[in-house]
């Protein structure tokens, strides 16, 4: 499973990737403490570069501050 980060567009963009995998990062380590082998995951941070609302609104940076699961 690739465990995805992402952020909205406000701020640094190498910081909001560097925050993006630190949030993916979180999720797996919980997951892991949770008894999921660790090589069964991956953590993966895309910044804002994957937005699913606009960021011109508080609303549509909310929904962009957020982590997604994908089955590989």
């Amino acid at each position: 499973i690739r465990i995805e980060g992402h952020t909205d567009n406000v701020g640094n963009k190498k910081a909001n990737k560097k925050l993006s995998q630190k949030r993916a990062e979180s999720v797996k380590d919980y997951l892991v403490s949770k008894g999921i082998d660790a090589s069964r995951l991956e953590a993966v941070g895309f910044g804002d570069s994957k937005p699913i609302a606009p960021n011109d609104t508080p609303e549509g940076r909310e929904k962009n501050r957020r982590i997604e699961a994908k089955e590989l």
